[in-house]
C-alpha cells in the first residue's frame, strides 16, 4: 500500500525492509536527486496513540542510524537524503494514508 502510493507520486522504490545492526527501515526510495528513507506505521485505533505519535525520540534516532548505515554501506555522500513517515489510519476496510515529508531530522523529530 505505501509502496504503491509512493510509486504513484513518482518515487522509485530501491529496497524494502532494509536491515542493519541499528535496526530496520521499511522503504528506501529515490525522489529526483534525493534518497528517501520511509518508515511506515499503521494503527486501527488511537488506544496506543496515532501512527505519527509512535515515532518517539529513541525510534527517530535509530532511523537516523539505519539511514547513515545504508549510506556508509554504499559509499553514498551524506547530502541529499531525508526520512519520511507514511502513517496509515485503519477503520474497518477503510484507510487514510498520511505522508509526512522529512518527518525525522538530524535532531530527532
Amino acid at each position: 500500500m505505501a509502496t504503491s502510493y509512493l510509486e504513484e507520486k513518482g518515487y522509485l522504490i530501491l529496497q524494502r525492509n532494509y536491515r542493519s545492526g541499528a535496526g530496520e527501515i521499511d522503504i528506501v526510495a529515490q525522489e529526483g536527486d534525493c534518497l528517501v528513507f520511509v518508515e511506515v506505521r499503521a494503527r486501527s485505533s488511537k488506544e496506543y496513540g496515532t501512527p505519527e505519535e509512535s515515532i518517539i525520540p529513541s525510534k527517530a534516532q535509530r532511523l537516523i542510524e539505519v539511514a547513515q548505515g545504508y549510506l556508509q554501506e554504499r559509499g553514498e555522500s551524506a547530502g541529499g537524503w531525508r526520512i519520511d513517515l507514511v502513517a496509515i489510519h485503519w477503520r474497518g476496510d477503510l484507510y487514510r494514508l498520511h505522508h509526512i515529508v522529512n518527518a525525522v531530522t538530524g535532531d530527532g523529530l
